[in-house]
């Protein structure tokens, strides 16, 4: 048999699906057992690597057990650059990444993003995951290429179980990413009161200046338009009591009532001119909050 016949061959046996929900995994390791038995003549260098990666997205302790035993290496890469820890975090496999570091996977492995097996555990909402790999003596505070740390993107997730672990393991909560936000920038924009509480708990500052120089009032009163109207008041509440100043700009030259304004949040508006923002400043381009308003109700509010 010639080397493309046995590659296709081996390609296909090693091809087993992620358990469908309610699927006993059982099943799908005893599937991926006796496929690779099939092929275990065939098993070796780097097909033996590619069946560990398979073993580790379906979770397969035993599986890869077998397969290290057998020689495959813990320093492989697959095409985006992951270790098998790093698929078996995605996964949430924790019996597998045991396993894994048990016989030498790099902890902080990097892929081709230059994520880390904890990054893409916290990215993939696998809290179990990120604590195992905390506990194993996972860097909480490593940046991937566009800057991004686990603390980020459980913030973005609104993944305050992840966040609480970080933050105890020692995060850093204003490592800014490359287009210039943290993780307070995240939390504030999607109005999730419960993140900004935790991320001004530890210290994050409530009137940071990042990219664009927004700072987290602006992005709470220009928040997302599927975050609930009152947690957002609540939120840019919370962040005017740690301090946020009401009356910084952008680099536009807006402030935070005439971000609201722009975004049409009425009730955002009415709650920042309680708190005492004027309605007279004008922007770089010498726009009002008036002349931003995206409807009548809003001007009327700003007219009086």
């Amino acid at each position: 048999m010639n080397k493309q016949k046995l590659w296709l061959l081996l390609v296909s046996a090693l091809i087993v699906p992620v358990p469908a929900l309610g699927q006993p995994a059982s099943l799908v390791c005893d599937a991926l057992v006796q496929r690779l038995e099939q092929s275990a003549a065939a098993l070796e260098g780097r097909h033996l690597n590619e069946a560990l990666f398979q073993g580790a997205e379906v979770k397969c302790e035993g599986v890869v057990a077998d397969l290290l035993a057998r020689g495959a290496s813990v320093e492989a890469r697959n095409r985006r650059g992951e270790s098998a820890l790093s698929v078996a975090a995605k996964r949430g496999a924790i019996d597998v990444a045991s396993l894994l570091i048990s016989a030498g996977a790099d902890i902080h492995h990097r892929d081709l993003s230059d994520s880390t097996p904890l990054l893409l555990a916290a990215e993939a909402r696998r809290t179990r995951m990120v604590k195992f790999l905390l506990e194993a003596g996972a860097d909480v505070n490593i940046q991937n290429k566009k800057g991004v740390t686990a603390l980020a993107a459980a913030a973005f997730n609104g993944d305050s179980r992840t966040v609480s672990l970080l933050l105890d393991a020692g995060a850093k909560p204003d490592r800014p990413d490359e287009s210039g936000k943290v993780a307070l920038i995240y939390a504030a924009g999607k109005a999730d009161t419960r993140i900004v509480s935790q991320l001004l708990a530890a210290g994050a500052d409530a009137d940071g200046i990042w990219g664009n120089d927004l700072t987290p009032l602006m992005w709470a009163a220009g928040h997302a338009n599927d975050a609930p109207r009152l947690a957002a008041i609540e939120t840019a509440e919370l962040l005017l009591e740690a301090g946020a100043d009401l009356s910084r700009v952008d680099n536009r030259g807006r402030d935070a009532l005439m971000i609201a304004a722009s975004r049409g949040h009425d009730q955002m508006v009415r709650f920042l001119i309680g708190k005492g923002a004027t309605t007279d400043r004008k922007d770089k381009s010498g726009k009002s909050a008036y002349d931003l308003a995206t409807n009548d109700e809003l001007r009327t509010l700003l007219a009086r």
